[in-house]
């Protein structure tokens, strides 16, 4: 059985993540999937016995999941694991099932997805949020899928819109497809309360 060292911790998301690109990355794409509820930093290190030796693991993030589940997840910078990767991810796994959580290893980042969502966390704070009525207006505007530059224009001073526009696209409440590079033609959307992110 491992024992659970218990390091420093943060409650914040991506924003506090900055200094390990694999995991920010992660922790970007992660901010904006709706089965995460939470995130934390090396939050804890995990620490057993193998072969007579002590072995330890800080896994990168902790996720809480909107089912209350709890996830410890590494990231990587390749698509496959080496050999050394997949036996830690094996013990991690079975450690992680013994106290009801989950292991996941995750593989990089898109390379458009990524700088795509790290631009719009930058539009994460709630200053950008732009008031009920801008709120209102954009999901009307973008009820159907329509071209950004359009969208915007249509409601008003797109100086007041494309942040409030930006900061619901971060959040979930509007959406596009980010796989491609933004632009001001990109089809936007709003999105049903039961589709997924």
């Amino acid at each position: 059985m491992a024992k659970i060292a218990r390091r420093s911790r943060s409650n914040s998301t991506a924003a506090s993540l900055a200094g390990q690109t694999r995991y920010s990355s992660a922790s970007s794409a992660l901010d904006r999937d709706p089965r995460v509820n939470g995130l934390a930093a090396r939050p804890l290190e995990l620490r057993w016995h193998e072969l007579g030796e002590v072995r330890a693991h800080a896994p990168q993030l902790m996720l809480r999941l909107a089912d209350g589940q709890g996830v410890l997840a590494d990231c990587t910078a390749r698509a496959e694991l080496s050999q050394r990767q997949r036996s830690l991810a094996a013990v991690v796994g079975e450690i992680c099932t013994a106290v009801g959580w989950r292991h996941w290893v995750l593989g990089p980042v898109d390379p458009v997805y990524r700088p795509d969502v790290a631009w719009l966390a930058g539009y994460r704070h709630p200053r950008y949020h732009g008031g009920q009525l801008l709120v209102a207006a954009l999901q009307e505007a973008f009820a159907e899928p329509a071209p950004l530059w359009e969208g915007v224009r249509g409601i008003r001073d797109p100086m007041l819109v494309l942040p409030a526009l930006f900061h619901a696209l971060c959040a979930g409440r509007l959406a596009a497809d980010l796989g491609a590079a933004m632009h001001q033609r990109m089809p936007v959307w709003a999105r049903q309360q039961s589709e997924d992110r």
